[in-house]
Formats: structure tokens, sequence, C-alpha cells
């Protein structure tokens, strides 16, 4: 099983491309179902999540052309709507095929999603919205079965919890019900606004892009067209490599990004220290030599990203002074600690709460990852631990960092791919 070496202590200095945002293109993937066309994706990430999402088009009938970042999906062809457990366990974003074929085929069958285990993520509010929308479901054998003989028809969807997927969900099965759906309190990431815009540009009638409150005019079943999709830029992956300048006290320069899309975490770094030059499509981070502690609490967007928590809790490890993180999305989002603390940290944990003990210095252990995002904070602490650090269970980060070792290895650091 692979793993990854990093011998810490150096700083980092350059440029790294920051890749199409994986938690985008995986719901415009699932909307090529609306179209019986073929289309072109561009500006991919090279990642397993979506290799598998794809996989699981052509396990449904459809063609998929696929090199690196540039898909053409052709799902005319689909002859089944069954999406088997063998895929759908692997990642969690399969259920986001759900809303698409039942309203493009009245019919479908899909597996109860996997995932990363970072806590409950339940599908109810994805499956109570589709029955205000006159579908039928039922969950049985580990399958969400559902069906709408006369089709999915528009209706006022409130969400009691803000929900990413259940929007989604939701988005795309109301561009083909018959009528006009409104989504309230919906989820308003830009990975949501980009889905609007793809839909959108297929000539689906969206007001409220980009707010809570999302109105969509249905086309009674007519399956859409779609023109090429460009995949916005990672601003998980982005915010990830602003952390390693941080907390490798460099100065490095992310291209082909979007600083609107990483407020909550720019203000952060900021509070730490960091200073920024900011391009319309590029950012510069100057890391200090002495990081300041902080307080950070995850919330929705435009709020601080739970994707972005165990990064900062690596860089708050070596702050000078306490910080205090509170994770408000998912109950287990802190298996990185134990991990973290085999590094050196001084991380104490109650409840919903992580108060982080800046240290002086980390140092090189093996350690292994317990998510994707919890595995980009070991390399983080790894990149300045001294020593080596070992970070095994790495399929983790594969799932959703395209290259990191390649990337972080041009900015300087020394780290290395290895089997074992």
């Amino acid at each position: 099983m692979d793993y990854l070496e990093i011998i810490g202590g150096g700083k980092l200095s350059g440029n790294v491309k920051i890749s199409g945002a994986k938690n985008s293109a995986l719901p415009v993937i699932a909307a090529t179902i609306l179209s019986d066309k073929p289309l072109t994706l561009t500006n991919l990430p090279n990642v397993v999540d979506i290799r598998t999402l794809l996989k699981l088009l052509t396990m449904l009938g459809g063609k998929v052309e696929h090199n690196d970042t540039v898909a053409v999906v052709d799902n005319g062809t689909i002859n089944s709507t069954k999406a088997v457990y063998e895929i759908v366990s692997q990642m969690r974003a399969s259920i986001l095929v759900l809303g698409p074929l039942l309203a493009r085929f009245k019919v479908c069958e899909v597996s109860l999603p996997g995932g990363c285990a970072i806590g409950q993520r339940p599908i109810d509010m994805h499956l109570k919205a589709l029955e205000s929308m006159g579908a039928i479901i039922e969950i049985k054998g580990g399958y969400v079965r559902a069906e709408a003989p006369n089709g999915l028809h528009g209706a006022k969807i409130v969400f009691d919890k803000i929900t990413v997927g259940g929007t989604e969900n939701v988005l795309m099965a109301a561009a083909l019900a018959n009528g006009t759906t409104t989504i309230v309190n919906a989820a308003r990431e830009p990975e949501i606004v980009q889905l609007c815009d793809m839909l959108s540009s297929a000539g689906v009638v969206i007001t409220g892009t980009g707010t809570g409150e999302i109105t969509i005019e249905g086309t009674n079943g007519v399956p859409l067209t779609f023109p090429e999709t460009k995949i916005i830029p990672d601003r998980i992956e982005a915010g990830t490599y602003l952390c390693a300048g941080a907390i490798s006290h460099s100065t490095i320069t992310l291209d082909e990004v979007d600083a609107n899309h990483l407020k909550a975490v720019i203000d952060k770094l900021e509070v730490m220290g960091c200073s920024f030059d900011i391009e319309p499509n590029s950012i510069t981070i100057h890391g200090p030599e002495k990081l300041k502690p902080v307080h950070i609490i995850t919330t929705e967007y435009p709020g601080f990203p739970t994707d972005m928590q165990a990064q900062f809790m690596a860089i708050a490890a070596i702050a000078d002074g306490e910080s205090i993180i509170e994770e408000r999305l998912f109950e287990n989002r802190f298996m990185h600690v134990s991990e973290l603390n085999r590094l050196g940290s001084d991380i104490w944990l109650k409840g919903s709460l992580a108060a982080v003990h800046g240290v002086e210095k980390l140092y090189g252990a093996d350690v292994m990852a317990t998510d994707l995002r919890a595995s980009s904070a070991l390399v983080l602490g790894a990149l300045v631990a001294e020593g080596t650090t070992n970070v095994r269970r790495i399929y983790h980060l594969d799932r959703g960092y395209d290259n990191l070792e390649g990337k972080l290895s041009k900015l300087g650091a020394n780290i290395t791919r290895k089997k074992g």
C-alpha cells in the first residue's frame, strides 16, 4: 500500500497550479444524466473520486471518454438506472445520481452511500424533498428505490438544515420536473453556483443563484443540452496550499484560483499573521516567522469550511499560544487529533471543541490518515516536523488531491510516494 515519506524542515517557494474542484465536478458529472446528448467537461481534477463517478456512468450504460482533465460524456445510451453498491459504497457523492436518474427515467435504485467516516450524514432530507416532488420511495436491501410514474412535479422544499448534497439533488431533479420548485434554506457554496450556472446554460430558468432561496422552472421531462462546462478551481485544495505556505513560514503563489471563494480562509490566515498579494487569478501568501493563535468555528458557506478545519489545526499546532477550534458540522471530524499528537502536537478535545496549545517543534513519526482532509493535515505537520514522517493510508488523500506530492515537490518539499 502506498504511503508518503516526508522529511520536514525546509521552506517552500514557487508557484502551484490549482486543479478543478472535486466537490464541483461531482455534481456536474451527475447532472450530465439530465442530457441525452454528448457534452464535454474540462478542468476535471485527476483524482480517484472523479474516476469512480465516471465509471458509475459507464455501468449505467453511458459512454465516457476520459483523459486526465477532460471527459466527453454521452448519456443518451443509458440502459440501467441501478447504481450498485460496488461503486456507491466507495464514494458518498454517488447519491447525487438519485435526483437526475429519477427525473429523467422516472425510476431508479441507488445503493446507500459510503465515503469518509467523519460522522453521520443522513440522506433523509434528500428523500423527503423528492417525496414532496411526487416520488415514491422505499429503502430495502441497502438500496433506495424511487419511482415517479407520472414524473416529478414542482414543490416548495424547505430544508430544516442546510445541506449541500440535498440542494444539488433537488436542483437536478427540479430541472426536469413539471412546474416550479423553490428551495428554501438552500446551500450557497460556489459548487452550488456552478451547478445552477450549468443548468441555466442548458436553458433551465433559475433565479436566486448564490442565495438561500433558489427557484427552478422545470422542463417537464425534456432532456437538457449542455454546452462545454469548465470546472471551477478547487477552493479546498487552494486553502490547503495556503496552509502549506503558512505552516512552513514560506512565500508561495497559487495560480488559477478564485480568491472570492476563499475569503473565510484568508481572513483567518491574516489573523494568524500571514499577508497576501491577491490578483484576479492568483494568490501569493507570505507566511510569518511566528504564527499567532486563532479561534475557528466551522459553519456553512460563506463561513469557515469544515473541509479546512484539520489543516488549520496543523498550523495552530505550532502557533505561539492557544487556539480554539469548534466543529459544528460533523461529530467525528477530530479523528486526526491523535495522529497530530503523535507528531508532538498538544491538542485536547472536549466534545466539539479542540484546544490547541502551540508547541515549539513537531517531530517526525509514523502516522495514519483517517479521512481525506485529515490526510492533508498530517502532510502539513510533516512538512515542518524534525526528521522523517511516513503518512500511511493515503488512499484517502488520492480521493481528493490531484498529485499532491508532485505539486509539493515542485515547491521544494522533500516528499516521496513509496510502497510498503
